[in-house]
């Protein structure tokens, strides 16, 4: 970009920047700004909206595309000036400002696609923030290049390696940035996989996950050697750290792997309404370490991957949607049965929700105390919907047929039967004349 100031290099810039001479690399500053701005806009405008995007943002201002371009346009500025006559001594402030300004907008977007709605992400951001703006403060007063010498004193050997502060710095802030890159490129392929509706949601689901898994894997792999540390130098302690790890973390491990066995076999995908250990509930989400499923309260389940494929798990929408309801009546012993049964399988097949096909059906379960008693079976389609509305709706409408034909409900009934001594002894004695 350039060299570092002094501080008397910085009085006479901030000193310049205020005069009647600066006012053409103000004008031409502003020119790059509302033209960088411009660019954006149409772009932003040109292309489809999508939620927590990085070069856009929210509003195109908040993305990292402006910036960008602000930086791109002042640069090209600054090299274009000594041919027109103008020193751009104004840029030699202000370019690093945009820098800043440019890595903390790309930074937060990056995080904010990778992990949206986190809170210590967003602590993350914060921290960034300041560091890049203390850097940037250090590079203009020139005091980063004495800080940098003073961290590359600081230092250990290892054997024939010599490794300083500075290293460690410079290397942590290489890994950060091969991360950032392979989380953006990750998010970018999450999404347009997840618009593909050819693809089952399970397998576009399992599509995204492994990207993001190798691309991470990939990018850490690019930051350690960038970072000038020996990959081959690791395989003895990966093979160590990896026997560790197996033992370890074994539930951790099975979590993931069962993770991409229920996405690949598609025995549970999102959407099924199933019930697991007694929790019951439509599968939300499903991530390579947990299911989420949603009751139809409200209540969330995180359910470990491993429980999903050593236990039994009751799914209700598998192979067909369809699920079985019934509900159970009593009429009295005087009604015409066989007639009560076709008015009442027509009632039920009436109700909003209930299919005709399987259509409803009336069956005589058991000749009770009080009554005949009926069982009303029915079908529907949708149970991620819930049950209690539909029976509900089911037993209003065979209560008001029953009401309609004019059949009873019993009432539960008992008799009460007593020995003919004590009926007698009951009875008061007869007057004597």
């Amino acid at each position: 970009m350039h060299e570092p100031l002094n501080l008397n290099e910085l009085r006479a810039l901030l000193a310049h920047a205020f005069s009647a001479a600066a006012l053409a690399e103000w004008l031409l500053l502003l020119g790059c700004l509302l033209l960088a701005g411009l660019i954006s806009w149409l772009l932003f405008r040109a292309t489809p909206r999508q939620p927590q995007s990085v070069l856009f943002g929210r509003r195109v201002i908040d993305g990292a595309l402006l910036p960008v371009l602000a930086v791109a346009l002042a640069f090209v500025a600054r090299r274009l000036l000594p041919l027109w006559g103008v020193a751009p001594a104004l840029f030699k402030l202000v370019l690093p400002l945009l820098v800043s300004l440019a890595v903390i907008r790309l930074v937060a977007r990056v995080l904010a696609r990778a992990f949206p709605d986190s809170r210590p992400i967003k602590s993350i951001e914060r921290i960034g923030s300041w560091l890049i703006w203390m850097g940037a403060a250090l590079w203009v007063t020139g005091l980063l290049p004495i800080i940098l010498d003073a961290l590359d004193d600081i230092g250990w050997k290892f054997g024939t390696v010599r490794l300083t502060l500075l290293n460690l710095i410079e290397g942590g802030l290489t890994a950060i940035v091969v991360l950032l890159l392979a989380l953006w490129l990750s998010s970018a392929i999450e999404a347009q996989l997840l618009k593909r509706d050819s693809l089952d949601m399970s397998m576009r689901k399992i599509a995204a996950n492994a990207v993001r898994a190798l691309l991470l894997f990939v990018g850490l792999l690019v930051a350690l050697s960038t970072a000038g540390i020996d990959l081959t130098a690791l395989g003895v302690l990966g093979g160590a750290l990896g026997v560790g790890l197996g033992f370890g973390l074994q539930k951790l491990a099975a979590n993931y792997v069962s993770g991409f066995v229920i996405l690949a076999e598609r025995s549970l995908r999102i959407g099924d309404m199933v019930k697991v250990d007694g929790f019951e509930g439509r599968v939300t989400d499903i991530t390579t370490r947990y299911t989420v499923i949603r009751s139809l309260g409200g209540r969330e389940a995180i359910v470990p991957n491993e429980m999903l494929i050593t236990q039994r798990v009751e799914n209700s929408s598998l192979a067909d949607p369809r699920v079985s309801l019934s509900t159970v009546v009593q009429v009295d012993y005087g009604c015409d049965v066989e007639l009560v049964m076709r008015e009442l399988e027509a009632a039920a097949a009436a109700v909003p929700r209930v299919l005709q096909q399987p259509a409803p059906s009336t069956t005589l379960t058991a000749f009770a105390d009080n009554g005949i008693e009926l069982t009303v079976g029915f079908w529907i389609m949708d149970p991620e919907n819930g049950a209690g509305g539909v029976r509900s709706n089911v037993n209003l409408a065979i209560w008001r047929k029953l009401k309609e034909l004019g059949v009873d409900i019993p009432y539960p009934q008992q008799v009460q039967h007593q020995p003919k001594a004590a009926a007698s002894a009951a009875q008061p004695a007869s007057p004597q004349p």
